[in-house]
């Protein structure tokens, strides 16, 4: 079964700027629908930034300690937006680490922030700003990374959209696990922690609030890590709301990040939460490995992570050949079976049959809390996993190739628009979405 790829241009040129990539999304562009009645559906879909109803519910939810900032003001925090402040780059625009002031009475007085600006010459960022405060204007929780406030503003330049985030001091879980910032591995059991901070936030998104939320684009570097390594999860532009009730799922473009995304919405569009635990089953073999999703400079049998662990799910005496190098062994074998366990899990073939988040926080609990004075101990069976069950590919659909090439031309056209150069990956007949650096 094939994936669907992101191609990615002038890998030697990108990978100066690679460790700023983590404060930004990689530019995801939405496929164009299979049909009319695919259009249909989207049009039909709650989207948060054309339903009326829930940009009331919105407004009256909204926290009171959201603030508005001035255009002056970001940029005199910015040093006029100095490129030796900027920390990210992508689809959106740029972020820039700033300084703000908390009071008017004590100028010293000063927390540090993450500032994304739009770029007024793109086409994707002005929606998804809408979406981010529309979404952290409301959301609060410890996993989810806080908005401090926005700014929109028109001059003679042009508008003026910038977002303005806490500043996350230890950058992403992206960094840590390719080693992109100048500190210690992390250890197995942080590791666990910080999976499990993660679940947590999706598992507030999924099922704890008035309405569910779907983020769409779960991966590490949206992992970002506080002073105390608590993770938090950033970047909402993609999220979607989640199928209104009587609903199974939410019929939307596909759109994310190469090798996160469900098959099921990657073939047909249908958009659950159970899209999120397939990404989420990704990453737990990123921490596991300590290797990307997608790795184009490894050999071709390596490159893609699920494909290469697959042989090693459930043979406990070779798993430890897929163990990270990094962690110099310091690991309890009989963790990371279990890890491995609940990765497969989420990687179900059929979307039901994977587990709701809040019941992956419980299972990643359990195993931390086996860690407490643990002694690493032989490694034990895996759960075993049958062939038919855990997918690590998506074959195109039956529908035929020519739906597939229509999706690619139309993701050169809108490319195009963009003044950016894309690379097709003409052999998967998939259209392929674009990570910039």
């Amino acid at each position: 079964m094939k994936c669907f790829h992101f191609a990615k241009e002038n890998d030697d040129a990108s990978s100066s700027r690679v460790s700023r990539v983590s404060w930004v999304r990689s530019l995801s562009v939405a496929s164009s629908s299979h049909d009319a009645r695919r259009s249909e559906l989207e049009s039909e879909s709650r989207d948060f930034s054309d339903t009326i109803d829930f940009h009331e519910f919105l407004s009256q939810r909204r926290s009171n300690d959201l603030r508005m900032f001035g255009f002056s003001e970001l940029r005199s925090a910015t040093r006029g937006f100095s490129r030796a402040l900027m920390i990210g780059e992508g689809g959106f625009g740029c972020v820039y680490r700033g300084a703000m002031r908390t009071s008017d009475d004590d100028p010293s007085s000063t927390m540090d922030v993450a500032i994304k600006q739009l770029n007024r010459n793109g086409l994707q960022g002005h929606k998804e700003w809408i979406t981010e405060v529309n979404f952290l204007g409301v959301v609060k929780h410890p996993n989810l990374v806080k908005l401090v406030g926005y700014c929109a503003e028109d001059d003679e330049r042009g508008i003026q959209r910038l977002l303005v985030y806490e500043f996350m001091c230890n950058k992403s879980l992206e960094d840590h696990l390719l080693s992109r910032v100048p500190s210690s591995p992390l250890s197995w059991l942080m590791r666990l922690r910080i999976a499990q901070d993660a679940a947590r936030g999706l598992a507030y998104l999924h099922e704890e609030m008035d309405f569910q939320l779907i983020f769409r684009d779960f991966k590490t570097s949206n992992i970002l890590l506080d002073e105390d390594f608590n993770a938090k999860l950033s970047d909402f532009g993609l999220a979607r709301q989640g199928p209104t009730e009587g609903l199974g799922h939410v019929s939307t473009s596909v759109v994310g990040t190469v090798g996160y995304a469900a098959p099921e919405y990657i073939q047909t569009g249908k958009l659950t939460a159970k899209s999120d635990v397939w990404s989420f089953g990704v990453v737990l073999y990123e921490l596991i490995t300590g290797r990307r999703a997608v790795e184009k400079n490894l050999p071709r049998c390596e490159q893609k992570l699920l494909e290469w662990v697959k042989p090693y799910m459930s043979d406990s005496k070779k798993f430890h050949i897929i163990m990270d190098p990094k962690l110099g062994g310091e690991y309890c074998p009989k963790s990371t079976q279990r890890l491995a366990t609940v990765a497969n899990r989420c990687l179900m073939k059929h979307p039901k049959s994977r587990p709701k988040m809040s019941e992956v926080v419980l299972m990643l609990g359990q195993i931390i809390d086996g860690l407490s004075g643990a002694v690493p101990q032989p490694i034990s069976e895996a759960k075993p996993v049958k062939d038919e069950e855990v997918v690590t590919e998506v074959e195109p659909s039956k529908e035929g190739s020519s739906n597939y090439l229509k999706r690619v031309f139309d993701l050169k056209e809108m490319m195009s628009l963009r003044n950016r150069t894309v690379k097709l990956d003409w052999r998967s007949w998939t259209p392929g979405l674009v990570r910039t650096w």
